[in-house]
């Protein structure tokens, strides 16, 4: 897969499809502003509704929410890493095997908001304690080349992906 530079950094094509979401924002504000929209959208969700899922093999709304918690937590993870200069590749990993293995099912439903709300604004402190030069630092993950700027967008990408998800195939909003 092709990696180019953009104006939102360095990333293989196919992670565009999150990024395209947020692009046109700046990314402290892109990864803040979400902090209150999601806040309200996750509280919005009716308990009736949190363990369904609206398709055989398809996540439930709680393994969705926690899916995006590891993920968030994981390019994190990466972005920190890229910008203290790690030289080693980073592992892929699994979405499925994590979600297979994430008891969300078994969790409490404003434990799970609460701690997204959690990793959402420790993702905002790292990313504003980047400097500029960290943020166009580039690091190998999986078998991609990717930039710290980059993975913040595609945080904040995903997420408002998976809220699309969330209110197209379950809610129905």
């Amino acid at each position: 897969m092709e990696t180019e530079k953009r104006k939102t950094g360095v990333y293989p094509d196919y992670f565009y499809n999150y990024i395209k979401l947020v692009e046109n924002e700046n990314l402290g504000d892109a990864l803040k502003n979400q902090i209150p929209e999601i806040q309200s959208f996750f509280s919005s969700i009716d308990e009736e509704k949190r363990d369904y899922k609206y398709a055989e093999g398809k996540w439930t709304i709680k393994e969705v929410l926690q899916h995006i918690i590891d993920t968030e937590r994981i390019f994190a993870y990466r972005a920190l890493a890229f910008a203290r200069k790690d030289v080693n590749t980073l592992p892929s990993f699994d979405e499925n095997s994590y979600a297979k293995n994430s008891n969300a099912d078994k969790r409490n439903w404003n434990e799970l908001t609460e701690e997204l709300m959690a990793v959402r604004k420790t993702t905002d402190f790292l990313f504003n304690s980047f400097s500029e030069e960290q943020l166009n630092t580039v690091g190998k993950a999986s078998n991609y080349e990717m930039s710290v700027k980059a993975l913040g967008y595609t945080i904040a990408g995903h997420l408002a992906h998976h809220v699309n998800v969330l209110k197209e195939r379950y809610l129905k909003v």
